[in-house]
């Protein structure tokens, strides 16, 4: 393959991800339905007809940048037996708040905002809640958690610690005082949490 060509290439993923990139900016600021390919090219700092020409518009940076989430999410889920839970639920956290972007995004689509198969999407949030049920029941049958609380109960708590920072980030700053995205919200809610969980130590 040519040097040019390669260079070519290279320029044309660049591009690809910073157009990736502000259309996340974007749609996680101002939902779906407010975002505007014009502004997103703005903030990517291209000519908007290469949004067409890459993704087909608006709606086929949404589904790509799903894409993306999904693949990161498809991995094998994380059990006693691979990853300790403290390590695991930390890990969460720093994911979903270091950048909240994308959990802003999943907030709009929640509430409605979402240009596709909302039935397509409520399973597939089905399959993730699942499978975060069934690893806490396996942490609880390892004895890594306590098993004195419902494992819905300890998935859901898990859920609405990561969100809440970016759903209700006024709630968050009100009751503790401190930056909802912060490092130190981070650590307060993980050792409240591996308390209320009776989390052992990984063996």
């Amino acid at each position: 393959m040519a040097a040019g060509e390669v260079g070519s290439k290279r320029n044309a993923a660049h591009t690809k991800e910073r157009i990736l990139d502000a259309a996340l900016d974007e749609f996680s600021s101002k939902g779906y339905s407010g975002a505007r390919t014009a502004a997103i090219a703005k903030r990517a700092g291209v000519n908007v007809q290469l949004i067409s020409y890459y993704f087909g518009g608006k709606e086929g940076l949404l589904e790509e940048l799903r894409r993306s989430w999904r693949e990161r999410h498809d991995k094998p889920v994380p059990t006693a037996a691979t990853e300790p839970f403290q390590e695991s639920f930390r890990a969460a956290l720093n994911a979903t708040l270091q950048d909240p972007r994308r959990a802003r995004l999943v907030v709009w689509q929640a509430l409605g905002d979402y240009p596709g198969d909302a039935q397509a999407l409520a399973e597939e949030w089905h399959k993730v809640s699942a499978s975060a049920v069934e690893q806490m029941r396996a942490r609880q049958a390892a004895g890594e958690v306590g098993d004195e609380l419902e494992p819905e109960f300890l998935a859901l708590l898990s859920f609405l610690l990561a969100f809440a920072p970016v759903a209700l980030p006024q709630v968050i700053e009100a009751i503790y005082g401190v930056d909802p995205l912060s490092a130190e919200y981070r650590e307060r809610v993980s050792r409240q949490v591996f308390s209320l969980m009776d989390v052992r130590p990984h063996l």
